[in-house]
């Protein structure tokens, strides 16, 4: 089953499917040490994993797995990074919620902002039951970000990710359907980093 990639608006962003063209942007947010210091996997170090990923988006989409869109602010255009929803399960009616935002874009609410659309999209059309994000236990901004659209954390991962040869926990935060407050979207603003 396919699932059609959304195009979503916010009040500052616009959340669309992948392009070839963001290939570029996608492999400057990956590459940075400083962006993917939390994340489960090193930096890119090849350009090409930036086109693997579009081809993966394209192929969740495809599968009827998931969503990940690309977030552009809507008033210039400029690529603030990507958000998406995988492993989409219609038995259980679950998901994953993630997020990536370059450096720049932290501290102005955008991915409060994306995620609060793409959730209202995935609870309005895949409907869920559960979404659960997981991060790593040092990303605080992270975390408030979560709590902020109605994630409530669940529990820890210990020792879960060695990245670079360092040992990290994760939390686990869930939403379920009936917490969500579709309409106490969160006002543009107000986060310290990503």
């Amino acid at each position: 089953m396919t699932l059609a990639t959304p195009a979503l608006h916010t009040a500052r962003l616009r959340l669309r499917p992948f392009a070839t063209a963001d290939a570029d942007h996608l492999y400057a947010l990956h590459s940075s040490a400083h962006v993917m210091r939390y994340w489960d996997s090193p930096p890119w170090t090849d350009r090409a994993r930036a086109d693997r990923f579009i081809a993966v988006c394209r192929r969740v989409a495809d599968e009827g797995t998931g969503a990940r869109v690309a977030i552009d602010r809507a008033s210039d255009g400029a690529f603030v990074g990507w958000c998406g929803l995988t492993g989409w399960n219609p038995d259980y009616r679950s998901a994953s919620l993630g997020y990536c935002l370059d450096a720049p874009m932290w501290g102005h609410g955008y991915a409060t902002e994306a995620a609060h659309a793409l959730l209202q999209w995935a609870f309005d059309t895949l409907d869920l039951n559960r979404v659960q994000a997981e991060t790593d236990t040092r990303n605080v901004a992270s975390a408030r970000v979560l709590e902020k659209i109605g994630f409530l954390r669940e529990g820890t991962l210990r020792e879960d990710c060695v990245v670079n040869g360092e040992v990290s926990d994760s939390w686990v935060f869930g939403l379920l359907r009936r917490e969500w407050q579709p309409s106490a979207a969160p006002p543009p603003g107000g986060e310290t980093r990503r």
